[in-house]
Order: structure tokens, then C-alpha cells, then sequence
């Protein structure tokens, strides 16, 4: 009975020690450019994403570099550093999280977006407009340093 009672014990410890959590993407990565960091949070229940630090964060005048291409007019304005870029993404299972929205301030383009942890430093992010399989893919590293 005793050992019953551990397999099933360690069965159960082990399903848990393999889900993955919010905790998991938690933390500052480097986009693949490796030209800003975006510090990811929880917030809620959810992940979002800001912009934390900018190799470049000045333009060519020694100004902030600023929002020029967003489609509303009201945000071309506000400071790239520390913008919130991404939210709302939730987990589904296992390593992805999904549902989320992301916009690209060197774009000035709103996308959805996916997240999949592809282990504890890499993150495979997803952006696409209508079908995750129409998009472009980025790999992200963990700021480790």
C-alpha cells in the first residue's frame, strides 16, 4: 500500500514539475535584433510586455525616440521606452501562451500574437494578422546578464 501511495505521489509531483506557469517568461528579453529588452510581467492573470532598455534610445536629433508610425495620432508622441508593446496573453498548455496582442513600434503595426517557451532562455514569439500560419516568427533570449 505504501508503495502505492508513492508512485502515486511522485506520478503527480512529476506532471507538476513539468507545466509551465507565467512564472516561466517572466523576466527581461532581448528582442532578436538584441537592439532593446522588453521586460515581461504578469498582469492579472495574463503576460504583457514593455520596453525597458533601447540600445539606440535617442534618435538622430538626441531626442527620446518617440511612437511616428503609430496609426493614432494622439500616440506618435509618447516615448518607446517603456511602452507597453504587448498583453494579454494567457496560457493554454504546456509551453505556449496565446490570445495575446502585440504592436511594433518600428513598424507601427498592430498584430496577434503567440508565445512558446522553446526552453527556460528562448522564446519563440508569433505575430500574425488573422491566421497564426499568415505571421512572422522572432526568437527572443533571456537577459541573463
Amino acid at each position: 500500500m505504501k508503495k502505492t501511495i508513492l508512485s502515486i505521489a511522485l506520478a503527480v509531483s512529476s506532471v507538476f514539475a513539468f507545466a509551465q506557469t507565467n512564472a516561466d517568461v517572466v523576466g527581461e528579453w532581448y528582442n532578436a535584433e538584441k537592439d532593446a529588452v522588453i521586460t515581461l510581467y504578469e498582469d492579472g492573470s495574463t503576460i504583457s510586455g514593455k520596453i525597458t532598455w533601447m540600445k539606440f534610445p535617442n534618435d538622430e536629433n538626441g531626442n527620446p525616440k518617440t511612437d511616428p508610425l503609430n496609426p493614432d495620432e494622439k500616440l506618435r508622441s509618447r516615448a518607446r521606452l517603456g511602452m507597453v508593446m504587448m498583453n494579454n496573453f494567457t496560457h493554454i498548455e504546456g509551453n505556449v501562451w496565446d490570445d495575446g496582442n502585440l504592436y511594433d513600434p518600428k513598424k507601427g503595426k498592430d498584430y496577434s500574437g503567440m508565445i512558446t517557451l522553446a526552453d527556460e532562455n528562448t522564446l519563440d514569439l508569433r505575430g500574425y494578422i488573422g491566421f497564426s500560419f499568415i505571421g512572422r516568427s522572432s526568437t527572443w533570449t533571456r537577459k541573463l546578464d
